[in-house]
């Protein structure tokens, strides 16, 4: 489960130890060579709308809501995408971990991925046409297995947000993100200091950074994880309830100086039609999520990691849920897990992507090239672009099906069961009987 990082890990820290010698003149061009691809980035979404984005952070502290939220916009001329990684202190995150130096690590992760944008444009309004569905997004477990936020998942949520879905990609305050902030309040001589500088801050407030929390000597990770993962689906929920006041036409007030108007957001979303989706520590998120939230109609949970969840909850879960694993992550126990939650009565779907890695649902497989990607293990054997649309495909047509919807997504539905010669019907991992 940890080899990813271990190999993120040795390489970086190897760059970091070319750059103190006279071989620092190569490194750049050592990942030139390893990212030269005509193809590189983040592919634009397929549907018919237009993208848009925009942040929202209620309560400054690390008790609100945070989330970015993706959804069908207008097009507007000149309008902006934002940063794929959108300040420093998300790579300092990592470094930390590694205890390798802040600024080098700056100065590689920027030349890697620093030019890229998200493809979606930032608080341009929102496409007036009918109400909604919505999806709440979860994001992975960060630090060394690999550094997970909200923003590394954009293609799957700017896809969403383009076939007529309202996605709300949560950044979540339980030390499991590789880096997230929130605001605590200006002390007297701050604020005095802030004042002479001429220097703007909402409301008096100062940005402070929570990074991923290692685990400790001796300690167990059940445990932690289990606590963490509960934390999460209230945060999920919170996000949840947060939309339902939007679109009731409460005011929200909103830490973050953003130009979009919320207030357009009124009557705009389907709280009929409302599902969960996340990534491996996202995945046992929304299955949690399910257990304590009914809007909830059904879920997606890809390559999930079933590990934090306690087995008594499974029985609480009464929605339909699809699995949608990579054929490199997956191994008998965690399969076992999943498999528990099979029902007779309600849908439970699994399929599992062959040539994929864990990788190969965050956005950075779109971002390396073929031969340090495959190292890093950020990139499976299969094209990037074709597992994405695999998935997402799959994802409309069981969303389709299960929030009953009419959008004619109900074409990929074989892709459920399996039938593609990409797909694997369930898993290919060897399992005894249960």
């Amino acid at each position: 489960m940890f080899s990813n990082g271990g190999l993120v890990q040795l390489l970086t820290k190897k760059i970091y130890q070319w750059s103190k010698t006279e071989k620092r003149r190569y490194t750049y061009g050592f990942f030139a060579m390893g990212n030269s691809c005509n193809h590189l980035g983040i592919p634009a979404a397929k549907g018919s709308y237009t993208v848009g984005c925009t942040d929202l952070m209620t309560d400054h502290t690390a008790r609100g809501t945070f989330f970015r939220l993706y959804y069908p916009g207008q097009e507007v001329e000149n309008a902006l995408k934002p940063d794929w990684i959108p300040c420093r202190e998300y790579f300092n995150g990592l470094a930390d971990f590694m205890k390798i130096n802040r600024t080098l690590s700056e100065k590689i992760f920027n030349y890697l991925f620093g030019s890229f944008k998200i493809p979606a444009y930032l608080d341009v309004p929102i496409k007036k046409d009918g109400k909604y569905p919505v999806v709440i997004f979860s994001h992975g477990l960060g630090a060394f297995r690999y550094s997970q936020h909200w923003t590394l998942y954009s293609a799957i949520c700017a896809e969403l947000a383009s076939r007529g879905f309202i996605v709300a990609s949560v950044e979540h305050r339980d030390e499991s993100a590789s880096a997230t902030y929130y605001f605590r309040e200006k002390t007297e001589s701050e604020k005095e200091d802030a004042a002479s500088s001429h220097t703007s801050a909402p409301n008096n407030l100062v940005e402070e950074w929570m990074y991923y929390r290692a685990l400790q000597h001796g300690e167990l990770e059940y445990p932690l994880r289990q606590k963490q993962v509960k934390l999460r689906a209230d945060e999920c929920i919170r996000a949840l309830d947060k939309l339902i006041e939007i679109n009731s036409g409460i005011a929200v007030q909103n830490v973050l100086q953003t130009k979009f108007d919320w207030t357009t957001l009124e009557n705009s979303m389907d709280m009929c039609r409302i599902a969960a989706m996340g990534h491996s520590f996202g995945g046992a998120t929304v299955i949690e999520a399910l257990c304590k939230e009914l809007n909830f109609k059904c879920a997606i949970a890809l390559d999930a990691w079933m590990v934090p969840l306690e087995e008594e909850i499974f029985p609480l879960v009464k929605q339909p849920i699809f699995f949608i694993n990579s054929e490199k992550f997956q191994w008998a126990g965690n399969i076992t897990r999943m498999k528990k939650l099979e029902s007779a009565a309600i849908q439970r779907k699994m399929i599992t992507i062959r040539g994929t890695v864990h990788q190969s649902f965050p956005d950075f497989t779109f971002l390396t090239g073929n031969w340090i990607g495959k190292l890093m293990k950020l990139k499976g054997e299969i094209d990037p672009e074709l597992a994405m649309d695999l998935c997402n495909k799959a994802s409309l047509a069981f969303l389709q099906r299960h929030l009953g919807m009419d959008k004619g997504f109900n074409q990929w539905d074989p892709l459920i069961d399996g039938l593609d010669d990409n797909l694997i019907p369930g898993t290919n991992v060897h399992i005894s009987a249960i």
